[in-house]
């Protein structure tokens, strides 16, 4: 008797038997949960009093889009493309401006967040 796994596959209209999964890939996971992070930071940073009380504003939407990425929704995937823009876009100019090593490794790692999330194949998944 063999028990056969679940599909979790689907067959979309028009793509010529192509599949499409519904479970998020693990970059998007590890993407998400980054936001939760940066979510963290920012809500320690206005707790100790380095960061301005006024981004704590940021705090909800960077928990909404982690949480809105794992379930593949679009505005969740448009919201994350913004942050990590503008955050790759901070800290490249913290490294060239004011020459500060973190800012450089801040940025690259946005930057491959960055062009991650623009590939076809994540594009393709959201809905």
């Amino acid at each position: 008797m063999s028990i056969e796994p679940k599909e979790v596959l689907q067959d979309e209209p028009g793509t010529d038997g192509a599949r499409k999964s519904t479970l998020p890939l693990p970059g998007m996971v590890a993407i998400g949960l980054y936001m939760l992070v940066l979510a963290a930071a920012v809500t320690f940073g206005v707790v100790s009093g380095h960061i301005p009380r006024l981004l704590l504003i940021l705090v909800p939407l960077f928990v909404a889009a982690s949480f809105g990425l794992l379930r593949l929704f679009r505005w969740a995937w448009a919201l994350t493309l913004s942050a990590v823009f503008l955050l790759m876009t901070y800290n490249l100019w913290i490294f060239f401006e004011q020459k500060q090593a973190p800012g450089a490794i801040q940025g690259i790692l946005n930057l491959v967040f960055f062009f991650y999330l623009v590939r076809p194949d994540v594009r393709s998944r959201l809905h």
